[in-house]
């Protein structure tokens, strides 16, 4: 085995023990993810205060108030708008399911020519009590491990506190790191690893930084259009609508979905359908054709199915953590795929020809007087007799 073979598995074997123990330590990492989140958009805020002559500690310090106070901000404004529109959808329910027995129901039976008896309440109702002993005993398993989960309720508020903790920390010292990284890396491996990292850096800047801006103005537009139209539970939908934009069309469908049966309890008109089809409609445009181009740009190039593939991979490996970090990890992954594919077309494997093979390299078109065409080889002068 040559050298640069041992030092190519050498490679993969870290990258593999690596992938290993995150894929171990998935459930404790997650506050540690979230404070790298929180440092990483706060870290260009602070290098600005830092080329304006403040230190380190107190650049971070500004900027770990400011991000509290924002933070803190629009949970004082969202947990009590968010509360009203659930107390709203509440005292609602029983028009929701009066509109879905009387009015939805019938009509999907009426057009699928279903049987007249296939929504009758009654029968459901005995469906669920035949049922309702593997119901009886799911509902034991889940509230058993609820009381054994205490732990769990302790350590996720331990988290909710080490967060912030580790986030002040994680800022502080972010130069530190990427300095020390650089220094252990490989010295063969130091450009190529510092060229990509900074094509990632730009991939994941305008992901993590553009794409939160999306989803607020998204969520703003839908909430204040639907609110608009007169929707009680409109702003929720729009909040919900924006929250899930960062899978592409996921927030789109679900939210006009959401609103297409609110209005459809709330009023039952056409006007106010096609009004809220108006805002779904000019909330698609702004998306694709201000939000994104000038907020994310271009630089990620996801296709919306392999967001979908990478968010629910990311949830089936590593649970919550998989589900945040997929798409910025999707965003590194397809820079470094762009880097195989340009070694790749440079490699002999690409450019490489195969075995020759014989070829006629001058020809005689001898067109006869029939009008057929006679293919002959012209032969040099020095193999003629």
């Amino acid at each position: 085995m040559t050298q640069d073979n041992s030092r190519r598995w050498q490679l993969l074997a870290i990258i593999a023990v690596f992938g290993f123990l995150v894929w171990l330590l998935a459930p404790v990492l997650m506050p540690f993810a979230v404070a790298g989140m929180f440092a990483y958009l706060g870290d260009p805020l602070a290098d600005r205060l830092e080329r304006l002559g403040l230190g380190r500690t107190l650049a971070v310090s500004i900027v770990f108030v400011v991000l509290a106070l924002v933070l803190v901000g629009a949970l004082l404004l969202l947990v009590p708008l968010i509360s009203h529109q659930v107390e709203n959808l509440l005292a609602n329910l029983p028009r929701y399911a009066d509109w879905a027995q009387h009015t939805a129901l019938p009509w999907i039976q009426a057009k699928l020519h279903l049987d007249a008896d296939f929504f009758d309440p009654q029968r459901l109702m005995a469906t669920v009590r035949e049922h309702l002993g593997s119901i009886g005993n799911v509902a034991t398993v889940v509230l058993g491990k609820l009381s054994r989960s205490s732990v769990g309720v302790v350590m996720w508020l331990s988290n909710l506190v080490l967060i912030p903790v580790v986030a002040f920390y994680l800022l502080r010292d972010w130069d530190r790191m990427v300095a020390y990284i650089d220094r252990v890396l490989p010295r063969p491996l130091e450009p190529t690893v510092a060229h990509l990292a900074r094509e990632a850096d730009s991939v994941l800047g305008a992901f993590v930084r553009g794409q939160l801006l999306v989803m607020v103005a998204l969520g703003v537009f839908y909430g204040a259009g639907l609110a608009l139209v007169g929707l009680s539970v409109g702003p929720l939908i729009g909040m919900v609508a924006g929250l899930l934009s960062f899978v592409p069309y996921l927030g789109f469908i679900a939210g006009f979905a959401a609103a297409i049966i609110a209005v459809l309890v709330q009023y039952g008109d056409w006007t106010h359908l096609l009004l809220v089809c108006g805002v779904f409609a000019i909330g698609q445009l702004l998306e694709g054709y201000v939000l994104v181009p000038k907020l994310v740009g271009d630089k990620i190039g996801l296709h919306p199915v392999a967001v979908m593939f990478a968010v629910l991979a990311g949830g089936y490996l590593f649970g919550f953590l998989g589900v945040l970090l997929a798409l910025p990890a999707a965003s590194v992954i397809l820079v470094l795929l762009r880097y195989l594919l340009e070694r790749y077309r440079v490699s002999d494997l690409y450019t490489g020809t195969g075995p020759e093979e014989p070829t006629i390299t001058e020809v005689d078109l001898a067109v006869r007087k029939d009008g057929e065409v006679d293919v002959t080889t012209k032969q040099d002068d020095s193999d003629r007799p």
